[in-house]
């Protein structure tokens, strides 16, 4: 537990003391909710479960373009 301890209070102590470094992350942290929330819902549909109603169906067809080749 002694580790975790110290290791906590580097990065806290770390993170205490940032001045720009701060607006950096927070830059950071908007980017990745960009990325992998908005993107996602408007340019990533999930065309599996719309176009399959069945867990089977889905995997069956996952199945047959994993396997056949053209």
């Amino acid at each position: 537990m002694k580790i975790v301890n110290r290791i906590f209070s580097f990065y806290y102590q770390g993170f205490k003391n940032m001045t720009w470094g701060k607006s950096v992350w927070v830059i950071i942290l908007v980017k990745l909710f960009i990325f992998f929330f908005i993107l996602k819902i408007f340019f990533f549909p999930n065309i599996l479960k719309t176009n399959f109603s069945s867990d089977e169906e889905r995997s069956s067809h996952v199945l047959e373009n994993l396997t056949n080749s053209k």
